[in-house]
């Protein structure tokens, strides 16, 4: 008895605490709100006009014009080097997505004898990694410009959805510069650029050419051939990047072990930009994410 006697003025006091909580929590509420509507209506835009420029700045690096040529794209050299030996020595020509020529010189370490070998006149060698790369960089652009000014997003799901679709078109663009394919021997042994050359490669020599970061890498395989008497215990190696001596194959019923291997690579600066260009485009979608979530109490239930 005594207890509910004295629990009036408590009771009070907790009621006002209350309605003074609640009342700071709506007009909280309602600021954030507001902040939310704010960010939706105007920020956002602005992050995908900023997304925009630059990722049409990152795919003009994939095409860049030669001066006086009227659109046609620039043919740049890179000398090839490596930290190693000089067996091997070259000159590539890069245009846009296509390798246009490779004048490469080999030193046989066996008997120093030297072997020179360029593309034909008539043959190119499309880098699918470049082209793969521009692809995604395009893909992405597209979906931003199908939300212009114009278009009113409602909740903040839409935009974490057309973030995720974005950063999805850049993270593959930028695996695909990043992470070169992994190949078998035959598939080298039986790639087209093993008919890109004159004179023809010698059946002793395989090549590849690919993309690494900001690096365009060429690798070639010096072979012998596995007699049918040698006891050596034949496996064939699986798919790789780089393969080492040792590693074995079959190809047109002949099996062959790479006795030496030869990597020689040259930096491209436009690469570098568009992985820069990539990282950065990849940071503004996350940002943005990041603010819409601070406002997820009210996707589900607010008009805006």
């Amino acid at each position: 008895m005594i207890l509910g006697f004295n629990s009036g003025p408590v009771h009070l006091c907790l009621s006002i605490s209350f309605y003074t909580q609640t009342l700071r929590s709506a007009t909280e509420a309602a600021a954030a709100e507001e902040e939310f509507k704010w960010l939706l209506q105007e920020e956002v835009h602005a992050v995908l006009k900023q997304l925009q420029d630059i990722l049409k700045e990152a795919s003009q690096r994939f095409t860049l014009p030669a001066s006086g040529s009227g659109g046609a794209v620039k043919q740049e050299n890179f000398v090839l080097s490596t930290s190693g030996t000089d067996q091997v020595k070259g000159v590539l020509t890069l245009q846009g997505d296509a390798l246009c020529q490779a004048d490469i010189n080999l030193k046989m370490p066996r008997n120093n004898q030297l072997l020179h070998f360029a593309f034909r006149e008539d043959k190119q060698w499309k880098l699918q990694q470049i082209q793969d790369a521009r692809n995604h960089v395009n893909q992405a652009i597209y979906l931003l410009m199908n939300r212009d000014v114009n278009y009113q997003f409602k909740t903040g799901s839409e935009v974490l959805k057309l973030m995720d679709a974005v950063m999805l078109q850049l993270s593959r663009a930028r695996n695909r510069l990043t992470t070169p394919a992994t190949l078998t021997l035959p598939e080298i042994a039986s790639s087209g650029l093993t008919k890109m050359f004159t004179p023809a490669l010698p059946p002793d020599i395989l090549v590849n050419f690919y993309i690494n970061l900001n690096k365009l890498c060429l690798t070639v395989y010096q072979l012998h051939v596995l007699q049918p008497s040698t006891t050596k215990n034949f496996k064939p190696a699986g798919g790789s990047i780089l393969h080492n001596p040792g590693a074995m194959f079959e190809f047109g019923n002949q099996r062959y072990e790479v006795s030496h291997v030869h990597k020689v690579e040259c930096v491209v600066p436009w690469l570098n930009d568009a992985l820069v260009f990539f990282t950065v485009s990849l940071q503004l979608c996350q940002q943005l994410k990041d603010k819409i979530s601070v406002f997820s109490s009210y996707w589900n239930y607010r008009p805006y």
